[in-house]
Parts: structure tokens; sequence; C-alpha cells
């Protein structure tokens, strides 16, 4: 009788770790929920955090910031980035850099409902 309850324990413990080990992965979608929330907004992020992205040093984040001040200064809206393609607006940001960075940038859909 031992052994018997001894075989289902080790049956049932490698399942449960069989199960951990696949939620953990990511199988259930969790993993793309966590990489959108760790994407950049363009309209609203810090120097530091636009730095973070590939091939934005100091003065690409610094054009980036003046230029959706400068977007809202215009009275042109609160969103001066609705996708990547109006990144190239920028000055010293070209084709390579905006397709280089878009899959880290995210954009937020509520505030240009608003602005509408």
């Amino acid at each position: 009788m031992n052994r018997i309850q001894l075989l289902s324990f080790v049956v049932a413990s490698f399942l449960a770790v069989v199960f951990i080990l696949y939620f953990v992965t990511g199988s259930d979608g969790i993993t793309a929920k966590i990489e959108l929330e760790s994407r950049i907004n363009p309209n609203v992020a810090p120097a530091a955090g636009l730095m973070m992205l590939p091939g934005i040093g100091r003065a690409r984040a610094q054009a980036i910031i003046s230029y959706r001040e400068q977007f809202k200064r215009d009275g042109r809206g609160d969103t001066a980035f609705q996708n990547c393609l109006d990144l190239d607006n920028v000055k010293g940001i070209g084709p390579v850099i905006v397709s280089n960075i878009c899959e880290h940038l995210k954009f937020d859909r509520e505030i240009h409902a608003q602005n509408r």
C-alpha cells in the first residue's frame, strides 16, 4: 500500500510541475500582455524612457520631446504621434530608425478618441 501511495505522490508532483512550467512560459498570453505594457508611448515618455529605444540617444530623445511640445503649442492636439510613421516628422529621425523602434512603441487610443 505504501508503494502505491508513494507512486501516486510522485506522479501528482510531476504533473504539478509540468502545469506550473506550462503557465510560467507564457502559453496563455500573459507574456504578450507584459510585453505590451513595457512599450513606450512617445506622446508622454520622458527623455530617459525614450533613450531606452534602439538608436535613440539624448539628442533624438530631446528632438521627440521638442516636437511633441511644439505640436501642442501650435494647437494641433495633445497627441503628436498617433502611429510610428508620425515619428518620421521629427528632425533626425528617418525611416530606418522608425522601423527599428516601432515594435517598442505603443499609442494610447483613448487619447486619440478624446481629441476627435
